[in-house]
């Protein structure tokens, strides 16, 4: 394939940013500016069963790989589709058996060697960017991540060197491991549930921002690139790279720390939102700095903690964990403060998985309105929140406020999604069956 480029697009060196992606024509708001397929993708262990391993489509009557017995597929066509990338995996997991456990990450490198090795043209995901060009950032990466590098290369030799016949040197796999964490994907469902790991190189070329002018989503393992601002001819296109929920000095360490470059965009200058995100509960006598400084400092801390804490500590124990972080942060910070809905959120994740309804749709109501204030428009944590929350009360047969929340999520979805994907469609069928 040559270099065909993507039409009403062009690559072009961004001013301090190094390569980046322009418009060359107007991109009005829901357009598409352009889809990429993944150049290798691969469905997290956690979906195998409520997924096809091949297209990534949702459905209850797959059959599994007669192998392996570990991977389902839509029908023989998706099946063949996949054979060529499962082919190493499913001799892994029969050789491995109850053991065999690679990282996602490691799933995904092992099935970028293997497209490497069939490919040698230029692929429909590589317009504008090849996946050889990716930045490593290997001279910015501290000791922790190299050592996470290096765990990452062991593990790939021990589940996957017999399988794969001469793998690269640990030099290049080194430089491998490190393109992927830094240009890596999630593929995520209407939810932002997690559903597995791809690498795309012409949506990796867009430059970050954290007020962006597109939004990527999924239709099966397609990524598409959606304008959620006017695009001018002459306009750089703006992805975001993180969660934009919180201020400017978080955002600003975790994309030090994932991406290793300091943003300067124009949000992070003006910081207009950040007032609101950092709000302080009204009391008689306002805390003191020191006082506001030290709190920030603890619910960073809760937050990695519990982030740990998912792996080891039962439901009970987390939504504990969640609530007793809330009460002390209560203290200071008022119930929008971008910290407790960091709470709340994770505490209503964990009423979702006890079934516990009321108490999803009693966080979900405090979460849904704060979120719509702080994340740009059009975002789809805001169209996911509706979303759940729309769900839930419809579970609970609360229909006017069942259909309400779904419809606020769907009028996102259309501009995010396109008003032809099938997320798009489940959500007006189940506004539909409520008439």
């Amino acid at each position: 394939m040559k270099n065909e480029g993507i039409e009403g697009t062009e690559r072009f060196l961004s001013p301090d940013k190094g390569r980046g992606l322009r418009a060359l024509r107007e991109f009005a708001v829901g357009e598409l500016v352009f889809a990429c397929p993944a150049y290798s993708y691969v469905l997290t262990v956690n979906e195998r069963g409520a997924h096809c391993e091949h297209c990534f489509t949702r459905r209850e009557d797959l059959f599994k790989c007669g192998k392996c017995k570990q991977a389902y597929y839509c029908n023989v066509d998706c099946q063949r589709g996949d054979w060529p990338m499962h082919k190493l995996e499913c001799v892994a997991m029969c050789t491995h058996g109850e053991n065999w456990c690679p990282s996602e990450t490691v799933r995904l490198v092992s099935r970028i060697i293997m497209k490497q090795r069939a490919t040698t043209e230029r692929t429909p995901s590589e317009r504008l960017l090849l996946l050889k060009e990716f930045e490593s950032h290997l001279d910015k990466m501290d000791s922790e991540k190299d050592e996470m590098n290096q765990a990452d290369i062991a593990a790939l030799h021990y589940f996957y060197s017999k399988h794969i016949s001469d793998l690269p040197d640990d030099q290049e796999l080194t430089e491998l491991f490190a393109q992927v964490n830094c240009n890596g994907f999630t593929i995520e469902d209407e939810e932002l549930s997690h559903l597995g790991s791809a690498v795309f190189p012409d949506v990796a070329l867009m430059n970050h921002s954290c007020s962006p002018n597109v939004i990527v989503t999924y239709k099966g393992t397609v990524a598409e690139v959606r304008a959620v601002q006017e695009i001018n001819p002459g306009d750089e296109i703006f992805n975001s790279y993180i969660d934009l929920l919180y201020p400017t000095e978080d955002r600003k360490e975790r994309l030090l720390d994932s991406y290793f470059f300091v943003c300067q965009c124009t949000e992070c200058t003006i910081k207009s939102k950040d007032k609101a995100k950092m709000e302080i509960r009204k009391l008689s006598s306002p805390p003191e700095q020191e006082e506001i400084k030290s709190m920030v400092h603890y619910a960073k801390n809760v937050i990695e903690e519990f982030r740990k804490a998912k792996h080891y500590k039962t439901p009970s124990e987390l939504l504990e964990m969640c609530e007793l972080s809330l009460e002390k942060m209560g203290a200071i910070f008022a119930d929008t403060n971008v910290y407790m809905l960091h709470m709340m959120y994770q505490a209503m994740g964990v009423c979702l998985y006890m079934q516990d309804w009321d108490g999803a749709m009693s966080y979900g109501e405090k979460i849904v309105y704060p979120y719509s204030v702080h994340y740009p428009p059009y975002s789809l944590n805001v169209a996911s929140m509706y979303l759940k929350l729309g769900r839930l009360y419809l579970g609970l047969e609360k229909k006017t406020q069942g259909v309400k929340a779904l419809k606020k999520a769907l009028a996102i979805m259309e501009i995010a999604h396109g008003k032809d994907h099938h997320y798009v469609a489940e959500v007006k069928r189940e506004i539909e069956e409520q008439k």
